[in-house]
């Protein structure tokens, strides 16, 4: 009997880890989903974890999550025994009392305050009956930002545990247009590169990742304990026109802009660097590798200033000069001789930047002004608001300075604020191994300047975010949204002005809207949102007095309204009766360190495999079930735990990039017989002949064959953004799906010969004696006599395979081969559709599934279009087909070929006799 595999894909968004590693047999990560929706840019992520108290006793169990540093938490749910506990942002002031009443009780619990690269923490806790489920629903969203040409997803995966139902799907949908998208990162590695597929069409990409439980132990990031590693998604939009794109949805607009074919505006750039005694070591020999790469990076145009201090000032030369080889040999001297000593004056350090910017200007030249500081001031002017309104009255807001926060030890508050007074942004650099690449990475977002002085205007628009910018850069994006007045496009009339290298710029566009189909609650609404409540609470650090309390009460209103976790407000996480209630606040990354081993109330902490100790409740074990990787925390109240701790986690950062082998599945679209099959039917005769098989005539050669029967479109997609082939194939026909000896695994489909949908029987066969049988009103698995019925949602294992059923996919695991199975409906009648998310390895696979992705050379002869395809001239005719491969199908253009074309061969090579 012949046989079949399925296979899924992941996409790692997110990670699972636990303080110390748990017992499997006591409890199981049950199942792990990442779902995450790309739109203009916009992320909303949903975390869903299911986990199981295996004991005979009850059990607490946390939930710890790792998301974005720039995202917001919006939603929070647990599902335990049919009730739903909902988390609600509020007031931080309302959730403080919480806080504080438990404090005095002695009832608080962690505190984690420390902010990682990349990463932030959210974590919460719930106590499990015997033998009970909880499920974790976690939602985040944030706006992508665009650096060095690119947006990037990142991902890190450290299950503390193999789990078996592990899938991460992301979708992006851009409505501009996808110019490309990649996959990297640690995880992205040989060993896992078939367990990660990805689709991409114009306006769409979808990627998934799907590791096998044997996958997540033996890959170059893995062990026993699950994975560890990372995956980058990165991808960038087509551009169109140099204004940009702007979408609307129901009043509310975002303008995305980033022209690129601009000429680059010559720097005047002057770097001050400390080097007071708190630099000594692996500090002042990152910052010295830095500059010698920035150095080495500067074009003739350029000129530049090197500053270096302590208690004293330091220079180079004292007024800026011109890039050439002697002058960047000279200056690399310098820096090589820059060593730490001292103390820190950063007033009079900036000032001095500040005037050589100002005393030596040039007419087309754009300044930048960039601060190395690991500490706080502490020789000559020490007063921060003194120093800040000095250096805000040197700079008059003729040029940007960006200041950048060498380690934990630095008041990065303080430095956020002189930026943001000055046009620029604070960063921090963290004290890793690679600091110098941070450094150098910062100086190359910043390293091509192509406007300044950019103006956005938008007549007919109200509530818009910020609009005036000192300078654009190459690679990244600026972006507005507001409103639209009465929602009256018409009147509504956006322009940009900016100053090019040689010339004043303005930007229009008469036909630059992208309308959006969203609801009243859309993606687009909640940008505007995002960006407004972001830009807020920078403005509000910037304030003082009524003003401040103003900007600070309109960034809580919109909080509250969106149910953002920020800075200002908290979630106030419900519990079953008798539990504590958790109220998690969001870290600032001004906010200080927390060092280990500190904690805030009555208790003690101890370190054992970097866990908290803790009490817990009454005849309760406490297990982590923990997501996440290096980075910030959330603040986390837990009032059932009988002392406060503070944890400060080691700080990691993206791992290596790595080339991702793509992987492809075959899509099949059921199609109603159409005209466009009748016109197409000579031009195919005339190159391949009328071929007649055991079930029929092939269905694009003669055209008696479409007659009473259902035809089923066939999608074969592209390694690239070509257009995908499609071929129809009439009903009732037993299919070889994926055949692969070498592995004993055989998929086979029944194709339904009345619905004119997909398949209406999918078997899977491993080895001599595991089978899986799936059709649209269940699954059943078998090993050697024993017969399952699969009814729940509890993995099934049978010898070497594993089935986990959802409610609109099976997914099925045999051997190295992972497949998921979609259920679809059309017309009220429900069908299957197969999708192939991991490959093995070896060679010898065959079958509709196995085919390779199509690459072909449009020839266009006049009006006709044929293609050049596997050595041969085929007409084609452009039509579409429904892409059912994934969750919600999309309609898709595709040309339209013979199935013996596509095939290279006769239909009988892929019919089989029985499934």
């Amino acid at each position: 009997m012949e046989r079949t595999v399925l296979r899924v894909t992941l996409f790692g968004l997110l990670l699972v880890l636990a303080y110390t590693l748990p017992n499997k047999d006591d409890w199981d990560i049950y199942s792990f989903h990442i779902n995450s929706t790309v739109t203009s840019r916009y992320a909303t992520t949903v975390i869903s974890s299911r986990v199981a108290n295996r004991m005979d006793e009850p059990k607490e169990i946390e939930f710890h999550v790792r998301i974005p540093k720039n995202a917001f938490i919006s939603r929070f749910k647990m599902f335990i025994d049919g009730q739903v506990y909902d988390g609600l942002v509020k007031a931080k002031e309302q959730a403080q009392q919480q806080y504080t009443e438990a404090v005095l009780q002695g009832q608080s619990a962690g505190i984690v305050s420390s902010v990682g690269r990349t990463m932030e923490e959210f974590k919460t806790s719930v106590n499990v009956a015997a033998h009970k489920k909880v499920t974790f629903e976690l939602t985040y969203e944030e706006l992508m930002k665009r650096t060095h040409g690119k947006y990037e997803l990142q991902i890190h995966a450290r299950p503390m545990q193999p789990v078996k139902d592990f899938k991460v799907d992301v979708y992006i949908h851009e409505k501009a247009g996808i110019s490309f998208i990649d996959v990297k990162g640690g995880l992205s590695t040989a060993a896992m590169a078939n367990a990660i597929t990805k689709t991409h069409t114009d306006k769409q990409a979808w990627v998934h990742f799907y590791p096998t439980e044997e996958q997540q132990k033996t890959c170059d990031s893995c062990s026993d304990q699950g994975m560890n590693g990372d995956l980058v998604i990165v991808y960038d939009v087509n551009r169109g026109t140099p204004f940009g794109e702007i979408q609307t949805s129901d009043g509310y607009f975002v303008h995305h802009f980033a022209p690129s074919n601009l000429p680059k505006i010559p720097k005047n750039f002057v770097f001050v660097a400390d080097k007071s005694g708190s630099m000594q070591g692996r500090k002042i020999e990152q910052t010295r590798t830095a500059l010698l790469h920035i150095l080495k990076d500067l074009s003739e145009d350029d000129f530049f200033g090197l500053i270096s201090f302590d208690s004293n000032i330091f220079y180079w030369k004292r007024e800026l000069v011109q890039a050439t080889k002697e002058n960047i040999d000279s200056a690399k001297v310098f820096v090589q001789g820059i060593y730490s000593s001292g103390a820190t004056n950063i007033n009079d350090a900036v000032l001095q930047g500040a005037r050589m910017l100002n005393t030596h200007p040039r007419e087309g030249s754009a300044p930048i002004l960039i601060l190395l500081t690991d500490g706080d001031p502490t020789a000559g002017e020490t007063n921060l608001r003194k120093i800040h309104s000095n250096v805000k009255k040197s700079i008059a807001g003729k040029f940007p300075l960006y200041c950048l926060g060498f380690g934990f030890d630095v008041n990065f508050e303080f430095l956020e604020k002189m930026s943001l007074e000055n046009n620029g942004v604070a960063r921090r650099i963290y004290e890793d191994s690679d600091a110098d690449i941070q450094l150098k990475d910062f100086y190359e977002e910043v390293a091509t300047p192509l406007l300044m002085d950019v103006a956005m205007t938008y007549t007919g628009g109200t509530n818009l975010t910020q609009t005036k910018f000192s300078q654009y850069y190459n690679g990244s994006e600026i972006v507005v949204a507001g409103q639209i007045l009465d929602n009256n496009i018409e009147t509504f009339i956006p322009q940009v002005v900016g100053i090019s290298r040689r010339q004043n710029l303005t930007f229009s566009d008469t036909r630059p809207f992208l309308d959006s189909t969203e609801p009243s609650d859309s993606i687009i609404q909640r940008v505007w949102a995002y960006l407004t409540v972001k830009q807020l609470l920078d403005k509000e650090l910037q304030l003082s007095g009524p003003e401040k309390e103003k900007v600070k009460t309109r960034a809580l209103e919109l909080s509250l309204n969106y149910s953002f976790v920020t800075p200002l407000t908290s979630m106030v996480v419900t519990k079953p009766p008798g539990e504590s209630t958790d109220v998690l606040n969001k870290p600032k990354e001004g906010g200080p360190a927390i060092p280990e081993g500190r904690f805030g109330s009555r208790g003690t902490t101890s370190r054992s495999s970097g866990r908290i100790a803790g009490h817990g409740h009454r005849g309760t074990q406490r297990h982590s079930h923990r997501i996440g990787g290096g980075g910030g925390h959330w603040t986390s109240l837990n009032r059932g735990f009988g002392r406060a701790g503070m944890i400060v986690p080691a700080h990691g950062g993206v791992g290596a990039d790595y080339s991702l082998p793509v992987s492809y599945s075959l899509v099949f679209h059921s199609a109603p017989i159409e005209p466009l099959r009748k016109a197409m039917i000579p031009s195919f005769a005339a190159i391949h002949p009328t071929h007649t098989t055991a079930v029929g005539p092939d269905p694009l050669t003669t055209e008696s064959s479409v007659v009473g029967l259902s035809v089923h479109r066939f999608l074969l997609k592209t390694e690239s953004q070509l257009i995908p082939l499609c071929y129809d194939l009439d009903g009732d026909l037993s299919l070889k799906l994926f055949h692969y000896p070498s592995s004993e695994l055989y998929v086979n489909g029944e194709l339904d010969s009345i619905q004119s949908g997909g398949f209406r029987r999918i078997v899977i066969h491993f080895k001599s004696d595991q089978h899986v049988e799936v059709n649209p009103k269940g699954v059943s698995v078998t090993l050697g006599q024993t017969v399952t019925n699969h009814t729940g949602q509890d993995p099934i294992t049978a010898g070497s395979m594993t089935v986990i059923r959802r409610d609109k996919e099976t997914d099925v695991t045999a051997g190295d081969m992972r497949m998921v199975i979609l259920l679809h409906q059309k017309d009220g009648e429900e069908f299957l559709w197969p999708v192939i998310r991991q490959r093995p390895s070896a060679n010898d696979a065959k079958g509709i599934l196995a085919l390779e992705p199509a690459v072909y050379v449009e020839i266009q002869q006049g009006s006709d279009t044929k293609l050049m395809f596997k050595g041969q001239e085929f007409d084609v005719k452009r039509t579409t087909a429904a892409d059912y491969s994934i969750t919600v199908p999309q309609t898709l253009d595709c040309w339209l070929m013979s199935s013996q074309s596509v095939l290279q061969g006769t239909t009988d090579e892929f019919l089989v006799q029985q499934l």
